[in-house]
């Protein structure tokens, strides 16, 4: 029972499920990341200098933060009582007092200023002073509060490892432990998004385009690229859900994802990311220069497409129709074999359709749920006859490329029946119609590909083409 006036909590990692400092600075890499590179600079002054600059520059969204409802709860009941609830946090002061306000649950606030970084020690001196000796009872959840817990009447442990809940039993009296969050395989497995690297399928394309599939140094070559890019990829998802954190929290599906939900630490995406991108660039070496090439091209583009692009009005969907591309230009380079045209053109087209159904339903959803702009895009609304428009006339355009392909040379001297190519054609309207159709419904889901696996008549359509192009190839009947 615990009998104190005073509940001193701590914010990072305990009123909040995140840390402020890591939100902040991915926030400043959106925001301004040439700044980034003063943060060395910062640090002759000292950790309480650093946090003092960096919330200067930028000002965390706090009604998106995840909060500890659990504690808040608790700590309502508390202050019902006639408790002082006091929030006490190495976080910057701006920091503090902006989640204070937007909460309005704390009594006063103390918090790290420009000079002093409240941690560990020094906060405890702090409390000691101005409450006494066993004068207050501490929430907390890190080591670093275990020389806090020591001075406090009683240990309030939140969201803290088997270790810092060991030694905490030590050093204090404990009477409340809210517990952490488990980390899982399963949000591990999310993060990396492995349906994803069905797009990676993209690189075999210029060796089936090519009739070269029977090619087994080729088909170990490409499988080889296949997991190098499939690694890269994960290291731009993980990224993007880094640096769209406050958007994914304001969209009602993506809030889910195990970084804006906080199933995993931001710490450690931040980790991860090096690893894979490392991983990723060494068999992109085994597999030849020229696929590194375009592998590294593909990882730059995306990173100037998570910092800037995105957020440029049909741009974004250029720059997603590329990337799709490139992926066919990187399988194609993997085993030295020469583009067609026709493929080229036709990727275009066809990805940057569905580039444009991709912002078309999220734009949808946003509808759905009353909103006027798209969070952290640049599309309102009003956009989206205009995004479906531009769409349905890209996949319309996709179509007559085949249809142009079927009267070209090439089809002559790789098809024996080239003639049944035409059947494509009104197939993939269909497929173009279909896809715009479930979105206008709002029954697409945010990525089309992922659509397109789930969907039975894509899976259909899919299987008929390729019925179509194997006969057109050998004159096999099936």
């Amino acid at each position: 029972m615990i009998t104190k006036q005073v509940i001193a909590v701590d914010l990072d990692g305990t009123v909040t499920w995140t840390d402020t400092l890591h939100e902040s600075i991915l926030v400043l890499v959106r925001n301004k990341p040439f700044i980034l590179f003063m943060i060395p600079f910062w640090f002759i002054k000292g950790i309480a200098h650093v946090k003092s600059k960096i919330s200067e520059h930028c000002m965390l969204d706090v009604t998106t933060i995840p909060y500890n409802l659990l504690l808040i709860d608790w700590l309502k009941e508390q202050k019902a009582k006639g408790k002082k609830i006091v929030l006490c946090t190495a976080a910057n002061e701006k920091v503090a007092q902006a989640i204070a306000k937007h909460l309005n649950l704390f009594d006063d606030v103390i918090a790290s200023d420009a000079n002093t970084n409240l941690k560990s020690v020094k906060k405890r001196k702090l409390l000691e002073e101005r409450f006494g000796n066993k004068g207050y009872d501490y929430a907390g959840n890190s080591n670093a509060d275990l020389k806090v817990w020591a001075g406090a009447s009683h240990a309030i442990i939140v969201n803290a490892t088997k270790e810092v809940q060991t030694k905490a039993l030590q050093v204090a009296s404990v009477s409340l432990n809210i517990p952490s969050k488990k980390v899982r395989i399963s949000d591990w497995l999310r993060a990396l998004r492995l349906h994803q690297w069905l797009k990676n399928l993209l690189l075999f394309v210029p060796l089936l385009a090519a009739h070269q599939i029977s090619n087994i140094q080729s088909l170990i070559t490409l499988i080889i690229a296949f997991i190098s890019f499939n690694l890269c990829a994960s290291s731009v998802y993980i990224t993007n859900d880094l640096l769209d954190l406050e958007s994914d929290r304001n969209h009602p599906r993506k809030k889910y994802r195990p970084f804006a939900s906080v199933c995993l630490p931001i710490a450690f995406g931040a980790a991860t990311v090096p690893l894979l991108i490392g991983v990723s660039v060494a068999l992109g070496t085994v597999v030849g220069s020229s696929f590194l090439v375009i592998l590294l091209l593909y990882l730059l583009l995306t990173l100037v497409y998570s910092l800037l692009l995105k957020r440029i009005v049909l741009v974004d969907c250029l720059t997603l129709a590329t990337l799709y591309t490139i992926r066919i230009i990187a399988g194609a380079s993997a085993v030295s074999l020469t583009l067609s045209f026709w493929l080229l053109t036709f990727s275009v087209f066809i990805f940057l359709s569905l580039a444009f159904v991709k912002r078309f339903a999220e734009l949808m959803v946003q509808m759905e749920e009353g909103k006027s702009n798209s969070h952290g895009r640049g599309y309102g609304v009003s956009d989206a006859p205009l995004l479906q428009m531009l769409g349905i006339s890209s996949g319309y355009i996709s179509s007559l490329v085949i249809a142009l392909y079927v009267r070209s040379e090439d089809v002559i001297s790789l098809y024996s029946q080239p003639i049944v190519i035409w059947l494509v054609v009104p197939i993939l309207l269909f497929w173009i119609s279909w896809v715009w159709l479930k979105a206008t419904r709002g029954e697409m889901n945010d990525d089309p590909i992922v659509f397109a696996v789930k969907d039975k008549a894509s899976l259909l359509v899919a299987l008929i083409l390729t019925i179509i192009f194997i006969y057109a190839a050998t004159g096999i009947r099936f």
